[in-house]
């Protein structure tokens, strides 16, 4: 399965939403939380280029981007070919 890192922060529902989703489907992820690290939340900015919500989702080398857009994915059945990569 493809490598999947997800950028948090604390209290945040679109992240845990994110991460419930993927949990559901057993997907093993890396999480960096920025909630207290302001160079954290400046890498991810860049890596997302210049997107600086919450969470920023990242599958393989693919920005897949926020919540919905991993809820969107999963709904076109979408996700599954893009973990399995």
């Amino acid at each position: 399965m493809t490598d999947v890192v997800i950028y948090t922060r604390q209290l945040c529902g679109f992240c845990t939403a994110a991460k419930r989703l993927l949990d559901k489907k057993n997907v093993a992820y890396t999480e960096h939380d920025a909630t207290f690290d302001p160079e954290l939340r400046k890498a991810m900015i860049q890596k997302a280029n210049g997107r600086s919500t919450f969470p920023q989702i990242f599958i393989g080398k693919t920005h897949v981007g926020g919540c919905d857009d991993l809820h969107d994915l999963e709904r076109s059945g979408k996700l599954d070919q893009l973990l399995s990569k």
